[in-house]
């Protein structure tokens, strides 16, 4: 059990001289800390047995204030214990050098965690958190401080999306000449941030994202104590995003990808077979380097989705398993995301996927919508969508899918999927067996 004692030690012979208060924490043999509390005394003013300042044999001095002192930092130390484990104490301790058999500056990080934790109490102004040192501070953990949601640290994917967030703030903070906190997070604050992000030219599903990101922040630090204010939370605190154009590839236009001689082009080829991969399984790309021949059993692979934590089981198609067994097991690593989509359009415009289709798009508050044809927009993405989608049009359950793609609900994973209202009607009269139903 931690114990703390106040007490000081210098010897004078003037007794006018003020001497310091030094506070010992100890925590079992391996640690013992001695620090200065920055209080001062007249020898003639303390009692080392009872830890606090007396009156003195004259009755001269009136020791309530300085008593009063020494229990508040008392009890901010002693808070700062509750909520830190001895083992982390203990790591601190420097490593001893072996040649001279002694410690080498053993107890300097403690001193130094200690000494802090005083400071911070006579010094509160100093150590204030503000908005953007607490994203920072976000940041830089996100990188080892496991998610509430998966119990594993942020992905790269993720930790750059919290680094371009707090990019575009810390911008807009420029731009508008405005400090931003905490207690200015608010509906003008909303407003203007959305107007400047508009400015910018950004789509709105992009705008959108950036706002969550920003929740994320302002949540945390709400939940850590940190934050006070929850203006954030309010209905009105929010975007409307449009519904994804993302396009997904009928089992045909699979095949036609399938069957290209890509030979002549490694990175084309590899590219290729990643994608169909990505395409029979629903596995998102940062989950495909999970299926090796470890990961596969009786037919069935089986891997915990980096995303969400889930475990999913996912039959092993024939076409994966020809794939997996020209790399033997071990499938080519992912190129960034950027050069993957680029050559996944050339591949798909090989394949002549040339389908015309329309895709609209919100920018700076104005909605287009432009003409392309369909291997212009094949991303990626556009794998587990493939995956879904052809289940879906199969007559595959749809929670059954929604077990696979980690969709929580069926309103989300519906908006998932690409089905035109052709291919529900064709899904309707296909179950009803009949031959001249048409739903327009």
């Amino acid at each position: 059990m931690a114990k703390l004692t106040f007490f000081t030690k210098t010897i004078t012979t003037d007794k006018n001289a003020l001497v310091p208060i030094y506070v010992k924490l100890q925590w079992g043999k391996p640690i013992c800390i001695v620090c200065k509390s920055d209080l001062v005394i007249k020898p003639d003013y303390w009692n080392n047995e009872n830890q606090k300042a007396i009156s003195g044999k004259k009755k001269d001095y009136n020791p309530k204030p300085i008593n009063v002192k020494i229990f508040g930092l008392r009890d901010t130390i002693e808070k700062e214990i509750e909520t830190t484990h001895q083992s982390d104490l203990i790591a601190m301790l420097g490593e001893r050098n072996p040649e001279k058999g002694k410690s080498r500056d053993r107890n300097k990080k403690l001193s130094e965690w200690l000494l802090t934790i005083i400071d911070k109490h006579w010094h509160p102004d100093k150590y204030k958190v503000t908005l953007f040192s607490y994203i920072q501070e976000f940041i830089d953990k996100s990188e080892s401080k496991p998610t509430h949601k998966t119990g594993r640290p942020a992905g790269v994917i993720m930790r750059y999306s919290y680094e371009k967030v707090f990019k575009t703030l810390k911008e807009f903070a420029e731009e508008k000449k405005r400090v931003i906190d905490f207690q200015n997070v608010d509906l003008q604050f909303f407003d203007d941030f959305i107007q400047y992000l508009q400015s910018q030219n950004l789509a709105m599903n992009t705008i959108k994202q950036k706002i969550t990101v920003l929740k994320v922040f302002l949540n945390s630090a709400k939940e850590e104590g940190k934050n006070p204010y929850d203006m954030f939370k309010s209905g009105k605190f929010s975007v409307k995003g449009e519904e994804s154009e993302s396009v997904y590839l009928n089992e045909t236009e699979l095949a036609a990808i399938y069957k290209l001689n890509l030979k002549k082009d490694e990175i084309l080829d590899q590219t290729r077979d990643l994608f169909i991969v990505a395409s029979w399984t629903g596995c998102r790309f940062t989950d495909i380097g999970q299926i090796t021949p470890e990961s596969i059993s009786n037919g069935f692979i089986h891997i915990t989705q980096y995303k969400t934590g889930a475990k999913v089981v996912i039959p092993l198609k024939p076409v994966v398993s020809a794939i997996l067994n020209k790399y033997n097991g071990i499938l080519p690593k992912v190129v960034n995301n950027m050069d993957f989509n680029n050559n996944l359009r050339i591949i798909a415009e090989k394949a002549k996927i040339n389908e015309k289709t329309h895709k609209a798009i919100t920018k700076g508050g104005i909605k287009t919508s432009k003409a392309y044809k369909k291997h212009e927009l094949v991303t990626a993405h556009s794998a587990r969508r493939s995956f879904a989608t052809n289940l879906f049009l199969s007559g595959f359950p749809s929670l059954s899918i929604m077990a696979i793609t980690g969709h929580t609900t069926e309103e989300s994973f519906m908006r998932y999927i690409k089905v035109t209202p052709d291919e529900h009607a064709q899904k309707l009269q296909d179950h009803w067996g009949l031959s001249n139903l048409k739903v327009v």
